[in-house]
């Protein structure tokens, strides 16, 4: 690869948070120009300490980080900055400018066309839904024609339609791009390239190929090292069985047995580190409160309906095993529905109902307190040394516990979420996007134990495979009303 169709390099990048956790340790990879690549690994591997070192948020302990001066960077983050949330569009959009922009407001309608949006300029915000704010953050990007554009899970809390608009979109995309996404599929469909983060080395490997294809690429790798090691194994066996014949000989026999033992040395040295899979969550129940029916009744629901706020009543009882979908497009005011029912709006809970809520922004957590105080405030009937062990079992360690819930990754803020439901014990969970930030791995494994869950469950979700893992539903389609 020439140095001219090099746009980022990498070169024996060291980074560490504070003076033991080591993120990245001599991290060496390029990026082409024009290329569309994924960055993959576990949750809090380093995947988005790599973007915030390409933004130059952060800097590198060692090494050097080499973007082509000519080129420009543009990230669409996970989430909204709380200091932006109260801006209005207009305001929001200037904040990417150093400079006056006289001609923002032409801009912004550009970028909205390409994103899907049609929303008034003097609009907060905070008052955007889930979907509408992941297609803002990506127009908040685009806005500012990068050269290397930076997309952090750009399909959270998107629906069908909008995936399938930004796939389209990034397919023909001519620019630089590259993605962080637990959406495989997604990924599949116009990444050319992968870096994988491994979360146990520290080090980046760098495939050429669809997502797909990397993932065998990958798997064959780690099935080629397992029987070279099994090959090296038998023949230090078989080595030790001669060594253990010869040792009590003649002379000639011991000098015999020493070349041998020189021989499994050299066979120990050749035994190869296997790269380790991700590793995936195991198998978990959400324990439930043991309360009488009902548990919910559901009266009134409100949505939005042509910039007005509308109301319905309905006739919703759920029971123990009850599920219920709510659905509607991106916009139409789901997740404004959840918080309402969490207020008492609309809903009769049973007395005494524990609630466990799976919030799309996380805002179900305290981001002061740290990971181990989050699932002490819910938990119950559940040791402090249980809880360290149900963290675990989500791959949070207890040194991972000691910190601030703001300073876990996406991923991991996730799987917490899910180590909270699982002290807590609740009569009820209600979902919105519980898919967000997690790694594809563990979702087969989420989707049985919400399944399996015995209590009532309230779920938005935009992934219809969960959908249909959760069994059979009720559903408010929200534009039948």
């Amino acid at each position: 690869m020439s140095k001219q169709d090099t746009v980022v390099r990498f070169e024996n990048v060291s980074f560490k948070y504070g003076e033991e956790k080591v993120i990245l340790n001599e991290v060496n990879f390029n990026v082409r120009r024009h290329s569309k690549i994924t960055i993959m690994g576990q949750n809090g591997a380093g995947k988005s300490t790599i973007f915030k070192l390409l933004m130059g948020k952060l800097k590198p302990q060692s090494g050097k980080i080499h973007i082509d001066q000519s080129a420009t960077v543009a990230i669409a983050e996970q989430v909204v900055p709380e200091e932006m949330m109260d801006l209005t569009l207009l305001e929001y959009f200037k904040t990417a400018f150093a400079e006056e922009n006289y001609k923002i407001e032409k801009d912004i309608a550009n970028v909205f066309e390409i994103v899907n949006l049609d929303l008034p300029l003097d609009k907060n915000v905070r008052d955007l839904s889930g979907g509408q704010k992941a297609r803002l953050l990506l127009a908040y990007a685009l806005i500012q024609e990068p050269d290397i554009l930076l997309l952090d899970e750009p399909t959270n809390n998107l629906d069908k339609e909008g995936i399938e608009h930004l796939t389209n979109f990034l397919t023909y995309y001519w620019n630089t791009c590259i993605v962080i996404s637990h959406d495989a599929d997604f990924l599949n469909a116009f990444t050319d390239g992968v870096l994988n983060v491994d979360v146990y080395t520290k080090k980046v490997e760098q495939f050429v190929g669809n997502y797909f294809d990397v993932i065998d690429q990958i798997s064959a790798h780690i099935e080629r090292q397992r029987l070279q090691n099994a090959r090296i194994t038998k023949s230090i066996k078989d080595r030790f069985e001669k060594v253990n014949k010869l040792g009590g000989k003649s002379v000639a026999m011991r000098r015999l047995a020493n070349k041998v033992r020189k021989d499994i040395e050299e066979d120990r040295e050749n035994m190869v580190e296997i790269r380790r899979d991700d590793r995936t969550i195991p198998e978990f129940v959400i324990p439930y409160q043991h309360l009488s029916n009902p548990l919910v009744t559901i009266k009134e629901v409100t949505f939005l309906r042509d910039g007005k706020v509308q109301s319905r009543n309905v006739d919703k009882v759920m029971g123990r095993g009850s599920r219920m979908i709510i659905s509607g497009p991106n916009g139409i005011g789901k997740s404004t529905l959840l918080k309402s029912f969490l207020d008492g709006k609309g809903v009769e809970f049973q007395e005494d109902l524990r609630i466990g809520y799976y919030s799309q922004d996380f805002s179900e957590l305290d981001f002061d307190q740290t990971g181990i105080e989050s699932l002490q405030s819910v938990a119950h009937d559940t040791d402090r040394q249980e809880l360290f062990s149900i963290a675990g079992s989500f791959l949070l360690p207890g040194e991972l516990l000691q910190n601030k819930v703001r300073s876990l990754s996406e991923g991991q803020k996730g799987l917490l979420c899910y180590a909270r439901f699982v002290a807590q014990k609740p009569g009820l969970l209600i979902m919105d996007e519980p898919t967000n930030h997690i790694n594809f791995r563990h979702l087969p494994v989420i989707a049985k134990a919400v399944s399996e869950f015995k209590g009532a469950l309230i779920l938005i979700s935009h992934i219809p495979e969960f959908i249909e893992q959760i069994g059979d539903a009720d559903e408010i389609d929200l534009t039948s009303l």
